[in-house]
């Protein structure tokens, strides 16, 4: 009896990796960052909870120096 050995149809280079991501693993970060972009680009619409005043004046701090 001789055994026989399973052959891919489609050769790989050497040295390469068959890597294969599910379609939400690249859907929910693109997502997750057009959320926040939303947030940054359109603060007036973010309500924020009555906190730490200093937090609120940490986030202001942040927006500006990201708006010049």
């Amino acid at each position: 009896m001789s055994a026989h050995t399973h052959t891919r149809s489609h050769a790989k280079a050497a040295g390469s990796v068959d890597i294969r991501l599910p379609w939400w693993a690249l859907v929910l970060p693109m997502l997750a960052f057009a959320v926040l972009l939303l947030l940054i680009a359109d603060p007036g619409q973010a309500h924020a909870a009555g906190g730490d005043p200093a937090v609120g004046q940490l986030i202001d701090r942040i927006q500006q120096t990201l708006s010049r």
